[in-house]
């Protein structure tokens, strides 16, 4: 029954997005049926069969590999924070991303990345029949995260439409950053983090093409490059020409190595800063709420009331009404917090939870679908697109909101169907 449950939850997911969508007469249904497909036999392949298993784990143990490694820097700088009974979360979970986001920026200087996002993006747009950019942009953000592949993104997004940077800014809260899947790895398992990652990439695709439906033109379907005109060049913003001549100058001239590696190093111990107040934030707001709810009533706690309001996504995950009250809760805290803190709060029970119930909470929290991600990806597009295309964006906040949710959801169902 409760394999029905989680089939019907699918069903459902897509049918709120269709409820949702602003042009439903051109939703593309040969290319969604096309994604739901593919997403189909890529979950059962990375969760259920031997070679996509072996596939998976061999990447976490990868990634777990990188992780011992960058103890050793840490032991050097740190060993009493390491010689313990048990590492706090910033040594264990944050402090390796100080070795893990230069090896991915090293990657990307030596053009392997860039290689790799290039020709995977372009064998999904080929499968899919989704709009070039949009593919190569679904890839991208999941290597790099989702301001870092606005910003590199500067040049095309400005000579987007509108309604195509809507679509772009409803993917971009369904990423995770590859670097960042180390300390994912840390709490919660890895076969279902690694899993997550390409489902999540194409329910990105499908949840925008329902939710946003846009129809580009050969010439508008293209990947913009320095120098490259465009039909739409009368949108791009004042000094947009001076901009690209810049960039054109730093292509020309490569930052030297050290430099560039010093700048990534120093990025990743700001990351670990951002990630360190937020959790310290967030886990304090939290317990404040609780503290003034329980004035009125003991029952009333943050993660009570979220529990009502996402319980029925839950319980279409295939759950009975317990666990799935106890889904929701932890769904409800990720949306107003982020994964982390629920990442922290499941770690020492994790053993206890059913299979269904580790695989798909996992897959859920596996993105940086929250309320703070809106105001990151806004700040982002503020520095890259004129005020007219930015205020747009501002309005459709509650569908970057919903787009998020709705991925997480569908990437949880359909790993969620292949664990029990």
């Amino acid at each position: 029954m409760y394999l029905a449950i989680n089939i019907l939850g699918i069903f459902v997911f897509l049918g709120v997005a269709v409820l949702f969508s602003k042009d439903r007469k051109n939703i593309n249904w040969t290319s969604v049926g096309i994604m739901v497909a593919i997403n189909i036999v890529l979950s059962w392949f990375l969760v259920n069969s031997k070679v996509g298993i072996d596939g998976v784990k061999g990447a976490a143990d990868g990634f777990k590999w990188l992780v011992d490694i960058s103890y050793k820097g840490i032991e050097f700088a740190l060993p009493d924070w390491v010689h313990v009974k048990q590492m706090n979360f910033v040594t264990s979970a944050l402090l390796p991303i100080l070795m893990i986001v230069p090896l991915f920026d090293i990657l990307t200087y030596i053009g392997v990345l860039p290689f790799i996002i290039k020709w995977v993006g372009k064998g999904l747009s080929y499968i899919t029949r989704q709009p070039k950019f949009e593919s190569f942009y679904a890839v991208e953000m999941m290597f790099l995260g989702n301001t870092e592949a606005l910003a590199v993104s500067g040049l095309q997004l400005r000579q987007m439409k509108s309604k195509r940077l809507i679509t772009i800014a409803m993917m971009s809260m369904s990423c995770v950053t590859a670097s960042i899947l180390g300390a994912y790895l840390l709490m919660m398992p890895g076969q279902y983090i690694i899993a997550a990652v390409p489902v999540n990439i194409i329910n990105a695709i499908i949840i925008t093409a329902v939710l946003n439906p846009v129809k580009v033109t050969a010439q508008e379907d293209t990947i913009a490059k320095i120098g490259s005109s465009s039909e739409n060049t009368d949108t791009i913003e004042d000094g947009s020409e001076e901009l690209a001549e810049q960039q054109a100058d730093k292509k020309k001239k490569k930052e030297p190595f050290f430099s560039f590696l010093g700048d990534s190093i120093l990025g990743a111990g700001r990351l670990i800063l951002i990630i360190t107040a937020n959790v310290i934030a967030f886990v304090a707001l939290a317990a404040l709420i609780d503290a003034l709810l329980s004035k009125i009533n003991p029952a009333f706690t943050l993660e009570n009331i979220l529990g009502v309001i996402m319980f029925p996504f839950a319980w279409l995950l295939g759950f009975d009404p317990s666990h799935a009250f106890q889904m929701a809760q932890y769904m409800g805290t990720k949306l107003v917090t982020n994964e982390f803190v629920v990442m922290g709060k499941v770690t020492p029970i994790l053993n206890t939870f059913t299979p269904h119930f580790k695989a798909t909470l996992t897959v859920f929290l596996t993105s940086f679908a929250n309320f703070s991600t809106t105001g990151m990806i806004i700040g982002a597009f503020k520095t890259l697109v004129n005020k007219e295309k930015n205020d747009v964006i501002s309005e459709n906040v509650g569908y970057m909101l919903l787009s998020g949710v709705l991925v997480s959801l569908l990437s949880a169902a359909f790993v969620g169907i292949f664990v029990w």
